[in-house]
């Protein structure tokens, strides 16, 4: 892939300055690619009915091009020519969670390019709760198909270094809005069938979504590491999230893990590996390992969440050959975290 000049543009979060959000719709409305923050991750976008444009982010990122894209876009209106029909349930959720980390799986109209979807007769769209994300769409007039801005497989990017460090080179624009909120990529939920199912867990639970409809379920192929299965949405058929060194997710009570978590550390570093702890605010003081990063509050499991790809990063800039990583409990927002962790750690869990 010949190398891009990529043009590197701050802009104000709260405040976006209009005339860069133009400069950076123009490169969207021409085919180009642009980095962009949301609340969940940083999205890599182009326009989502050029299949050209499309093509770009595939390449830029090292993607297959079996793994379906998300559509974003700036108000309800843009549904229109995109999808067959908005169920009632699509407006009930629309109400409730958008905009904000929901995503929808509507029955798709030929508008939308085949390498979208994967060749799957859904297209799953999103409206963002950034500013940046949807002034950048309401400029380009466009909807904007955007997975997350990094290297495939990698984990995601949650601030503009870590889009500089995988794709600078790749695309024609990475806008540094600061860091995202939520940290984990969207709830994706399948209306398409007769029950609303969660294909990919987020940053809106299953506690949350049954607050408005009166039955949800959980995709199988969240829990597979089945190769085979077609993907109706990112991040079901591949390693995901990865780190450069191996991971190992350590599970129990508080003190089983913190016990078996000591154990393994003295085992690694007995065969001359370089281990790396990743801890929790109520648990790392029990450890005397040199390369213990915290990464959030148990308590408070959204800072977890918002902090779990900021710190597999962290680990790789340290150069650690295996990580050792506490679960947490699989309720709420622990249900996105553990299932980032799994796809991480490649499912590998003590």
């Amino acid at each position: 892939m010949k190398e891009k000049s990529t043009n590197i543009l701050s802009i104000d979060p709260f405040y976006p300055e209009i005339d860069k959000i133009m400069e950076a719709a123009e490169i969207i409305k021409n085919g180009g690619t642009v980095a962009f923050p949301t609340e969940t991750v940083y999205g890599l976008g182009a326009n989502a009915l050029e299949e050209a444009a499309v093509k770009s982010i595939y390449l830029a990122k090292g993607r297959p091009q079996d793994n379906p894209l998300i559509v974003h876009i700036s108000s309800i209106s843009q549904l229109e020519g995109l999808v067959e029909a908005i169920p009632q349930q699509a407006y009930i959720l629309m109400e409730k969670f958008w905009p904000g980390p929901l995503t929808l799986i509507f029955r798709r109209t030929n508008k939308i390019p085949d390498i979208i979807t994967g060749g799957l007769s859904t297209v799953a769209i999103r409206m963002p709760n950034h500013n940046i994300a949807l002034e950048l769409i309401r400029y380009s007039k466009l909807p904007i198909a955007a997975p997350s801005a990094n290297t495939s497989g990698k984990p995601s990017p949650t601030n503009s270094s870590h889009v500089i460090h995988d794709l600078s080179g790749k695309i024609d624009m990475i806008i540094d809005g600061g860091s995202t909120g939520v940290g984990l990529e969207s709830t994706v939920l399948d209306i398409s069938g007769d029950v609303p199912t969660i294909l990919r867990p987020g940053g809106i639970t299953i506690e949350d979504l049954l607050t408005v409809l009166p039955k949800v379920e959980y995709d199988k192929a969240i829990e597979m590491t089945n190769t085979n299965i077609i993907p109706k949405s990112p991040g079901q058929k591949y390693k995901h999230y990865s780190p450069d060194a191996k991971m190992v997710i350590v599970r129990g009570n508080i003190e089983k893990i913190i016990q078996r978590t000591t154990e393994l550390c003295r085992e690694y570093e007995a065969l001359g590996m370089n281990v790396g702890i990743m801890a929790t605010k109520q648990t790392y003081e029990k450890y005397q390992n040199n390369n213990i990063l915290i990464v959030g509050d148990r308590e408070l499991p959204e800072t977890i969440a918002a902090n779990l790809f900021n710190v597999l990063r962290e680990f790789d800039k340290i150069k650690v050959d295996i990580i050792i990583a506490e679960a947490v409990e699989e309720k709420g927002i622990g249900k996105a975290i553990m299932n980032r962790m799994k796809k991480a750690a490649g499912g590998k869990i003590i």
